[in-house]
């Protein structure tokens, strides 16, 4: 049974695109085709962009009062909607059910609830001696988001562009766009203003690539690879547009000589395989202390082993299948990487888990001895697959985690707390995360080096959309 969505929503309502298009949406647990959508053109875009333009003016003049109830509206709907947006994501990328309740679509929920906290007290107006200093909407925002964590992203840029005055053109990943579709139904719903909220589907280097090109575009804020990332900013360039980009990882998790090896690496495997592996910040990379490798390694088999996989609709399922053909053959390939460059296998492997042939199904693999330098030590997984690397000394360990291209995230677990410390102020990342704590909504998030620039969640959201405008003599 397929369902259609071939609409996008321009200028306050859901209009067909210009020219048809359609893309059949992949359920990647069977394989088969299970909606449809319309992918866009430049002439979609043009068309989504001039009505963000024309509301932009007296969207902008807005009141906070009014952005808020906004905001308010969007909380209240989406909650009732919560259901339908967490059964979209587990349908198009695979996402376990409960998962897709408890983490996916309350991701959504979640920043929504800390931005509107956030944009309460949030200081639009400060005097610096006789100068006012005042926070004002960028203009219009291209927003591209990717599969991974549809509604997270979503809603990480909507909610803090609203609040901040902004107007908008979203493109979700082609991959998994249902949940979007649904989120652009919910806003439809709360009256924003025509023009304010736009969708337009289609493919990165179509779409994507004339959002961050377009001249009537003040500012992009992209999630996805480093590698599609910088052709974001290279399009972007030619009209010296703001560009805000969260972007791979390949995070660093230091197990310290103190710490209870036997919860920090089976919270660490766990950690690594939440989402299927298929978060930019997970802990892909263990580092443990050498005389302790081969405990590690046993700790790690036995964590891998208790962890289900099956078909995303069982509710007792934590690992489901790959988003897509593409990030199961890549995932794969890089697997046998690892077993030809001599890591050792501990767990997993190459191929489809017993009884799930059908479907982007994979091994929870684990790999121990693994050394700088070996592809699964250096290249974004995105997949459920841990490197176990052994390290010498805590000086040692500091220097492999920052070895990378990337700085999303890093994670050190420990007893002492001084110790934690000092080795967090050492790594090069945006979050560092101390003995697996609760998620921190409020947290800044984003990265150092090809992880991106900007960064987003709650205030620092908001900061990101707006730009800061200084009236010198306004006391006067």
């Amino acid at each position: 049974m397929t369902s259609d969505y071939l609409k996008f929503y321009i200028d306050g309502a859901f209009v067909d695109p210009i020219e048809p298009r359609p893309l059949g949406v992949i359920d990647p647990a069977t394989e088969e085709v299970f909606a449809t959508i319309s992918i866009g053109t430049g002439a979609d875009v043009d068309r989504a962009v001039a009505a963000a333009r024309a509301a932009f003016d007296s969207f902008s003049q807005t009141s906070r009062e009014e952005r808020l109830a906004f905001l308010e509206k969007l909380l209240e709907v989406y909650e009732r909607r919560y259901e339908d947006v967490a059964q979209a994501i587990s349908r198009e990328m695979g996402s376990p059910i409960a998962r897709a309740r408890d983490s996916q679509a309350y991701a959504g929920l979640g920043h929504l609830k800390a931005t509107i906290e956030a944009f309460k007290a949030f200081p639009f107006d400060e005097m610096r001696g006789g100068t006012l200093v005042t926070h004002e909407p960028v203009g219009v925002v291209g927003l591209i988001t990717p599969w991974n964590w549809p509604l997270n992203q979503i809603m990480c840029k909507v909610a803090p562009a609203i609040g901040a005055g902004c107007t908008m053109v979203l493109k979700p990943s082609e991959i998994a766009p249902i949940s979007g579709m649904v989120f652009a139904e919910i806003v439809d719903e709360i009256g924003l203003p025509k023009g304010v909220f736009n969708l337009v589907n289609g493919t990165g280097p179509e779409v994507g690539a004339a959002i961050s090109s377009h001249p009537d575009i003040d500012m992009v804020s992209f999630t996805g690879s480093t590698r599609a990332g910088t052709d974001v900013a290279r399009n972007a360039a030619a009209t010296v547009k703001r560009v805000a980009q969260e972007l791979g990882g390949k995070s660093a998790n230091i197990v310290l000589p103190d710490a209870d090896l036997e919860a920090a690496v089976t919270q660490g495997v766990k950690g690594c395989f939440g989402n299927t592996g298929q978060s930019c910040d997970a802990p892909t990379r263990m580092l443990v202390p050498a005389d302790r490798h081969d405990e590690a390694l046993e700790i790690a088999r036995r964590a891998a082993l208790s962890v289900r996989v099956g078909k995303p609709t069982d509710i007792e399922t934590e690992i489901g299948p790959l988003v897509s053909q593409m990030q199961f053959d890549k995932v794969q390939g890089l697997i046998a990487a690892g077993i030809e460059e001599g890591a050792t296998l501990v767990v997993g492997g190459t191929g489809k888990p017993e009884g799930l042939e059908t479907g982007y199904y994979v091994k929870p693999t684990v790999f121990g001895n693994v050394k700088p330098g070996m592809r699964i030590e250096r290249e974004e997984i995105f997949g459920p697959v841990l490197s176990i690397i052994p390290y010498d000394s805590i000086e040692q360990a500091i220097a492999i985690a920052n070895d990378t291209p990337y700085g999303l995230a890093a994670y050190v677990q420990g007893t002492d707390v001084e110790q934690l410390r000092r080795v967090a102020a050492r790594l090069r990342a945006g979050s560092i995360y101390l003995n697996y704590p609760d998620w921190d909504l409020f947290a800044p998030f984003g990265g150092y080096k090809q992880s991106g620039n900007g960064r987003e969640y709650a205030d620092f959201g908001l900061r990101d959309f707006m730009e800061i405008k200084g009236i010198v003599g306004y006391a006067a």
